[in-house]
């Protein structure tokens, strides 16, 4: 990635929680707990699975800059999801946590030199991930949870309709 894409996702990065709480107002909060199905996640469930993954993004964003060279942990999304227990889990504290980390990681990367962007730790499912992996990754995130809800919301409307 060179350094003017690089520019244009951070900055993308850095408006990820301003693009979710936009996003958030399209749908009503009494569908917020809404499932197509068993096995999809409610808007509810995905605000804080978003916050849970910017919390662990935080660690890795610093372990790849700090310790090169190290590995960092994944982690089963779906556990957490359940065993969490993230429809007792407060969104408005998830949305005000999550915009912190972001925050955080946000100021922290623009300010980085040139060659701190080469630093690479070990993923276990992504294998040797540098600092321009590391931000793909995560300022493609949020986008992509916000499609996922614009499904559900789209499935909860035909569900209202027909009854």
């Amino acid at each position: 990635m060179d350094s003017a894409e690089r520019h244009e996702r951070i900055e993308s990065f850095g408006r990820a929680h301003a693009l979710l709480v936009n996003a958030l107002t399209q749908f009503p909060r009494e569908m917020w707990q809404y499932r197509p199905s068993g096995t999809r996640w409610s808007i509810h469930e995905i605000i804080v699975h978003l916050t849970d993954s910017e919390a662990n993004a935080y660690i890795r964003c610093r372990r790849v800059i700090a310790e090169p060279g190290c590995s960092v942990m994944a982690y089963d999304q779906d556990a957490w999801a359940r065993s969490l227990l993230y429809h007792n889990q407060s969104t408005d504290e998830a949305l005000d946590l999550f915009r912190l980390l972001r925050s955080m990681n946000y100021k922290l990367i623009r300010s980085l030199p040139e060659l701190t962007w080469t630093n690479a730790v070990n993923h276990p499912e992504h294998g040797l991930m540098n600092l321009d992996r590391w931000l793909d990754l995560n300022e493609r995130h949020v986008p992509s949870h916000i499609q996922q809800m614009k499904r559900n919301y789209a499935s909860w409307r035909q569900i209202e309709k027909a009854s």
